[in-house]
């Protein structure tokens, strides 16, 4: 496993990540908050709104990366490092992922967040249970239409991969 050094410079970032958290509490949204930064450059900083847009998934992570790609104009983050309040959930974890980023730091972990009502391992328990026996039943339907977006994509030539 690497070792990371945490600079001066992280420890700034992260402090602007914890700001926004208390920040967010401020403005009616949850205690969390998030920054992304490319070549030591803030390029997306956001808290938590879930409650007041009436997004469930308005995370903070989510939130910065919703800014970050329409501020770069693209949907990978490559090479950009993300300072979060708090240790990311199941979902901004996979969205972390998905958009690319080189590291994340994070404040609080999943059990400090789970100690103020905000823990997710139940869904990471829910992913591992067969897909009927979980609290939201999860039923493949056979022969529909669906598999047909997935062969029209399939023999687009001009499609953009990600």
């Amino acid at each position: 496993m690497k070792d990371y050094l945490i600079t001066d410079e992280d420890r700034k970032f992260m402090k602007m990540a914890c700001d926004l958290a208390c920040e967010s509490i401020d403005r009616g949204g949850g205690p969390f908050g998030a920054v992304i930064v490319k070549d030591g450059e803030v390029i997306a900083a956001a808290g938590n709104s879930v409650t007041l847009d009436n997004d469930p998934t308005a995370h903070a992570e989510v939130n910065a990366i919703r800014k970050a790609c329409s501020l770069t104009r693209n949907f990978k983050l490559d090479g950009c490092v993300v300072y979060s309040s708090c240790e990311p959930c199941p979902m901004c974890l996979s969205a972390l992922y998905w958009a690319g980023v080189s590291r994340i730091y994070y404040g609080n972990t999943a059990a400090d967040a789970d100690n103020i009502n905000f823990g997710d391992d139940f869904i990471y328990k829910e992913i591992e249970r067969p897909h009927l026996e979980r609290s939201i039943p999860c039923i493949h339907m056979q022969d529909t239409d669906a598999i047909n977006s997935f062969n029209k994509w399939a023999s687009k030539e001009d499609k953009i991969e990600y």
